[in-house]
């Protein structure tokens, strides 16, 4: 099968497509025919390497998947070859405590598709049976693909974190991001108020298309003064914090008094500065949250299947050009998810 690989980690320019042996199945897993794979910035950090992770190389990118079912294992009996499918990102053993208790993502041998087992920047992909969610017939395949690492992350920080609450003001970062698109579109389903950030009018002017109350241009100095000011002084009940070190010390600032601030990324960097004295003087609360649990996604995915939470796809390339989305999400050129088709 053609696939995008890399054999060492580095820029965008080490990725080159390539013939490679097809994916074996083992008795629990699906053999997937991928129509699409979306890019998140987990697929960044894994081509440049992460400290202390062991990355197999040659290496096949892509966690968002969706596709036909070609082959399914002998244990696997609720899904057939030809199904139309979308793949579940999060891998757990399935028998541990905190997968028992539905707390996949703690599992010690959580893992995601694509990081440290072979993606979907391919023409074949292997995946556990139980990852498997029939796709709605409504959606594209580039619809499919680009929803469900976004979605089961911004569910999991808005509805089991920070369990945003109705007339709540929330302040959610980077706009244009997957998952700030798809989380702007959970805290209005929740009930809350939306102000977000992005780096540009354009982005703004979308994500008031996407249902945000108010814009904020957070390269302009002064950004925290302008949440307070929308909020008459007082500050969000919830920051979704995804970017890091760049806006950290703002999002501490833009909450109110006993508020809270859940984050799960850092793609502008981990050495984030906090003033503790905010944090002990206004009773504040900071959640951690990493991606979530396959009953999150499912629980979107009623609302997906409703049309009250959309993909948010910015344009497709084949995978030819998987160097050019690269870059094009380093330099935050889109406005939601980039998509490659095989």
């Amino acid at each position: 099968m053609k696939a995008v690989i890399f054999n060492q980690h580095g820029g965008p320019e080490v990725l080159q497509l390539a013939e490679v042996p097809d994916p074996q199945i083992k008795a629990n897993e699906v053999l997937i025919e991928v129509r699409a794979c979306a890019l998140n910035h987990l697929d960044v950090w894994v081509r440049n390497g992460l400290p202390g992770i062991k990355i197999p190389l040659p290496h096949i990118l892509g966690c968002d998947v969706a596709g036909v079912v070609r082959e399914a294992g002998d244990l696997v009996t609720w899904v057939n070859p030809g199904d139309e499918v979308m793949i579940q990102p999060g891998v757990s053993c399935g028998h541990c405590a905190e997968c028992s208790a539905g707390r996949d993502s703690m599992c010690d041998e959580y893992d995601i598709i694509g990081y440290r087992r072979d993606g979907g920047y391919a023409e074949l992909v292997a995946v556990p049976g139980v990852n498997v969610i029939p796709k709605p017939k409504a959606l594209s395949w580039s619809e499919a693909a680009a929803l469900p690492l976004v979605t089961l992350t911004a569910w999991h920080m808005l509805v089991a974190r920070a369990q945003v609450q109705p007339g709540e003001d929330i302040l959610i970062h980077a706009a244009g991001s997957g998952v700030g698109s798809i989380g702007i579109q959970i805290a209005r389903l929740r009930g809350a108020r939306v102000i977000t950030t992005a780096s540009s009018d354009e982005k703004l002017a979308k994500a008031r298309e996407l249902g945000a109350d108010e814009t904020i241009n957070y390269t302009r100095d002064g950004w925290p003064k302008e949440v307070r000011r929308l909020t008459n002084g007082r500050g969000v009940d919830v920051v979704f914090e995804h970017t890091g070190e760049a806006t950290w010390p703002g999002s501490i600032i833009s909450l109110k008094k006993g508020g809270r601030l859940v984050t799960c990324g850092a793609t502008s960097g981990f050495d984030a500065r906090t003033d503790l004295r905010h944090v002990f003087y206004r009773h504040l609360t900071i959640l951690g949250s990493m991606m979530g649990s396959k009953a999150d996604l499912l629980a979107a995915m009623k609302f997906i299947e409703s049309g009250q939470i959309r993909a948010v796809v910015d344009r497709t390339l084949p995978f030819a050009e998987a160097r050019q989305a690269h870059e094009l999400m380093e330099d935050r050129k889109q406005f939601g998810k980039l998509v490659l088709l095989p």
